[in-house]
């Protein structure tokens, strides 16, 4: 069986058989077409992962921020989410640093979705919530900051 098909039929065998060629320095052996494939599905993972943090981050600073008839029993659950999708944001900028630079990309596109879904979930208007960020990039991730009326411009 070649490595192509291997790749097709058994994922995970195509993985070892790929990982010891490569270890064994048999490189003609391997299956690069696959393995390029897969390391370009790799990065397109990644992004999308923290992306998704980004935009989850965002949902808890706007549902902490402007849901205001939720706020007393949901403070300290939105407030601990916050601080989780924040740790793993900067974890996973920490271990892929030229990550930092696409979610200065996506940030505003992110804080859309992000209005949108807390628009939905809390049954509020979407103009409830501002169309400007509420906060830079850097201030989302800040691990001390939570947006208030008083610092909200």
């Amino acid at each position: 069986m070649d490595n192509k098909t291997l790749y097709e039929q058994d994922f995970y065998l195509w993985i070892r058989t790929t990982i010891n060629q490569l270890q064994a320095r048999q490189f003609e052996r391997v299956d690069l077409d696959n393995l390029l494939e897969e390391l370009a599905s790799m990065g397109r993972s990644e992004k999308r992962n923290i992306e998704n943090l980004l935009i989850q981050l965002l949902v808890h600073l706007l549902k902490l921020t402007y849901w205001t008839g939720e706020r007393a029993r949901n403070e300290g659950d939105w407030k601990g989410e916050i601080r989780n999708f924040r740790r793993q944001i900067i974890k996973e900028v920490k271990d892929s640093p030229s990550l930092k630079p696409y979610l200065l990309e996506i940030f505003e596109e992110c804080y859309q979705f992000a209005r949108k879904d807390v628009s939905d979930r809390s049954q509020l208007p979407l103009d409830t919530f501002p169309a400007i960020p509420i906060g830079s990039l850097e201030q989302v991730l800040d691990q001390d900051w939570f947006p208030t009326g008083d610092n909200l411009d």
